[in-house]
């Protein structure tokens, strides 16, 4: 039996990243989102969350790119001096590295960003991250207690397999980074296990970060493993609009096409593929 989890990140972060998950829940086959409590259009996708029930949120952890939930004083190893966090992963790292990062602090702030969604009445389904970092040696044994403490049953493993390549060219560079990330998912998961956390047996979507296409979509699909998967994705409405404030180089108006297309929902069908969310993992 095959069953999928289509999830799109970053919920909160932009409107036009909020318009374009909402579209592709109702008119394409995503299944899931995680919002991003500390970002700023965090309001705008909670209203947008609350009118449509049958849509899985989980809560993506921050510790980049925005400004914190908690006071300044309660997370001072997070924040630069205007309050912000890093800019970008590779700043956090540097400082996670070199031990100038307090653990107790990650998890005031993640806990307190669980707690701001929760408090809206939303249902969350699992946790992730953006950039990743709850996989990060440390920070998953916190994401695990705090999915204990506020009886979160499913969290995010990104272990993309070494030598999948969906379609894409060959990029080494950005293979052997996945591959890396794909080394701590894998420890993060046997640790998840043995706290009776709930994980996807599969996932997908590392090397085509910000660049999923329909068919790379689909060949994903069409080779889809027995068990449960989960597929990242990041579907926007406005390239131009997105590309003024993220130098990402992401496409999220072809996302959005790849997601909400005939293609996609014509492979469902043929390849008997069941679209769940987190929230149905333990059914799965």
């Amino acid at each position: 039996m095959k069953r999928l989890i289509i999830n799109a990140d970053d919920f909160g972060l932009h409107p036009s990243i909020n318009s374009g998950i909402m579209k592709g829940f109702q008119q394409g086959g995503i299944t899931s989102t995680t919002i991003m409590s500390a970002a700023g259009y965090f309001e705008d996708a909670v209203s947008r969350a609350l009118a449509v029930p049958g849509l899985g949120i989980g809560v993506h952890l921050t510790l980049v790119g925005e400004k914190p939930v908690c006071p300044s004083d309660k997370v001072s190893s997070l924040i630069d001096r205007q309050g912000n966090f890093a800019v970008k992963y590779p700043q956090f790292l540097l400082r996670f590295l070199s031990g100038k990062i307090c653990l107790a602090q990650i998890e005031t702030e993640f806990s307190a960003q669980i707690a701001k969604v929760m408090n809206t009445g939303i249902r969350i389904t699992h946790l992730d991250s953006h950039q990743h970092l709850h996989i990060m040696p440390g920070i998953i044994d916190i994401v695990l207690a705090l999915a204990a403490r506020y009886k979160i049953k499913a969290v995010r493993i990104p272990d993309e397999a070494y030598f999948f390549q969906g379609g894409l060219p060959l990029k080494p560079g950005r293979m052997l980074a996945r591959n890396g990330l794909t080394i701590l998912a894998r420890r993060a998961r046997c640790k998840a296990g043995q706290k009776g956390v709930l994980t996807p047996d599969h996932f997908f979507g590392m090397l085509a970060g910000g660049h999923m296409s329909e068919q790379q979509l689909c060949n994903i699909v069409e080779h889809l493993p027995d068990g449960s998967s989960e597929i990242m994705i990041h579907p926007g409405s406005d390239d131009d609009m997105l590309k003024q404030q993220f130098d990402w180089n992401y496409h999220w108006e072809a996302e959005l096409r790849a997601v909400t297309g005939k293609k996609i929902i014509q492979r469902l069908t043929e390849n008997k593929v069941r679209l769940i969310s987190f929230g149905e993992l333990r059914n799965a």
